[in-house]
């Protein structure tokens, strides 16, 4: 509180425990008699004076500033020299010996670790911190002849963090493996060695093979370890972050869309014919799948949202355009990372809060496809459109075997063997493609396809084209020059 005897300084009266005082006056800065350090700060705990000087206003005012919010906060001050309890500790803290601190193994820390995030983490977020950890473990273990190889040290790694087997014993292939790190891996303290650390850095950023690592999963890897390291802090295995050193993986933008994956129209509507043929009649393999593939060209779903796609969503009037509302994904997964056991994950839509709904405008094209769809195959009991044989959840395999035979009815040898339309995703590409290039403004196909503007800008700056002459006479409009 401000005491009003006293104008200029800040006040708080109170107890504190022994040595430490919640009876504060905090005075402005005042002028020093000092040519270098020509600003005061002086302030009383306890009926005790402190006081510092500083070398211009700005920096004595910040110093006032951080006395004045930890008054705000309650916090006692140490009476001898005048210091807010919180900085009190944080000295104390790093005055501690290194040996003061816990020690724990890096495969006993990864299980923990990965314990603490199990609950609150999505099924495809725990397989990637797994997978993360596993490739660290790699440089976290002692090396020796009877290592063995660095593959079953990772899937032993990635078995061993899963919460439900902290109580079973490995399988009898992963034994050995298990075993080595169960006894030989370092201790988390190692990621302070400059050698290790360095090893580290090359497993972030190459396969196994050598090979490097895809940018993407490189900076999934060192997102993963860094969340993992930061909890490793706050347990006081480490006194401080030892990736701060670490140069960030350079990794060229190969989140950018190759052209060459994108089909025009003609391939696209031989692609959806082609799929109808795969598999035998009566079963309806591929049929049941044309609605599918014609949701990722014509509104550009991923995967996991046509998955999950149920008839409620679907707006599909007899004329016109319709509109699809998103509001589910169904993410695959292995089936030891979901709660529930199986391959798919039922969550929100990606980058939205989880009752947020995404609505799609869809042409008429896809209208009519939906709309046969369901006059020949109706729905699932919970309302999907889409199911396999079994009338259960369409699999990742699934689709990708019946992509994989249409291309070989529709596409010749030689764009066969090219990327055109390698792979489902692509007909999400293209689609977002086609309306960049309708002129589709960027903040609406965002809108649209559940990313931000930056990411349609990065991910599809190479794919717009045939612009460059329209906007050369939009411009030339709005300057009107006379010639």
């Amino acid at each position: 509180m401000t005491n009003g005897a006293d104008p200029g300084s800040e006040q708080i009266n109170s107890s504190g425990p022994e040595g430490f005082s919640l009876d504060i006056r905090l005075w402005n800065v005042t002028k020093a008699q000092s040519k270098t350090r020509p600003y005061q700060l002086r302030w009383i705990v306890g009926g005790k004076v402190s006081s510092k000087t500083f070398a211009t206003v700005a920096l004595a005012g910040s110093r006032r500033s951080e006395l004045w919010l930890a008054m705000k906060r309650g916090e006692a001050f140490r009476i001898k020299d005048g210091l807010p309890e919180s900085e009190v500790r944080a000295a104390a803290q790093a005055a501690e010996p290194a040996d003061a601190r816990e020690e724990l193994s890096w495969f006993t820390f990864c299980r923990e670790y990965m314990a603490m995030r199990w609950p609150t983490a999505a099924a495809k977020t725990r397989e990637g911190i797994a997978d993360g950890l596993a490739a660290v473990t790699l440089a976290m273990v002692e090396q020796g002849k009877q290592m063995p190889e660095v593959e079953q040290l990772r899937l032993a790694l990635r078995w061993a963090v899963v919460p439900a087997n902290a109580d079973w014993e490995p399988p009898a292939e992963l034994d050995d493996a298990y075993r080595w790190l169960s006894e030989r891996a370092l201790l988390v303290s190692a990621l302070e060695d400059p050698k290790i650390l360095r090893d580290v850095h090359y497993r972030l950023s190459f396969k196994l093979d050598g090979a490097p690592a895809a940018g993407e999963t490189a900076r999934r890897r060192r997102r993963a370890l860094n969340t993992a390291v930061e909890y490793a802090i706050e347990r006081k295995l480490l006194m401080e972050n030892p990736l701060v050193a670490l140069k960030k993986v350079k990794t060229s933008a190969s989140d950018r869309v190759d052209p060459r994956v994108l089909v025009n129209k003609t391939q696209a509507a031989q692609l959806l014919t082609a799929v109808s043929y795969v598999g035998t009649w009566d079963r309806k393999k591929g049929r049941r799948l044309v609605a599918f593939f014609a949701v990722m060209y014509f509104a550009a779903l991923r995967p996991s949202e046509a998955v999950g796609l149920k008839q409620r969503d679907c707006h599909l009037p007899e004329k016109g355009w319709g509109t699809l509302t998103l509001r589910d994904t169904n993410p695959v997964s292995g089936k030891q990372w979901t709660d529930s056991g199986q391959r798919h994950d039922k969550r929100g839509l990606k980058s939205r809060e989880a009752k947020e709904d995404r609505p799609v405008p869809i042409p008429p094209p896809l209208v009519a496809v939906l709309r046969d769809h369901l006059r020949e195959f109706g729905t699932a009991k919970d309302g999907r459109l889409f199911t396999n044989e079994r009338l259960g959840l369409v699999g990742s395999s699934t689709y990708w075997r019946v992509w994989k035979d249409a291309r070989e009815y529709a596409l010749p040898p030689d764009l066969q063997a090219s990327i055109l339309g390698g792979r489902p995703y692509d007909l999400r590409h293209t689609c977002i493609t086609t309306w960049l290039n309708a002129g589709v403004p960027v903040a609406e196909v965002a809108r649209r396809v559940g990313n931000s503007p930056e990411v349609i800008h990065r991910v599809y700056e190479g794919c717009i084209y045939g612009q460059e002459e329209a906007m050369n006479r939009k411009i030339e409009q709005e300057l009107d020059w006379p010639l």
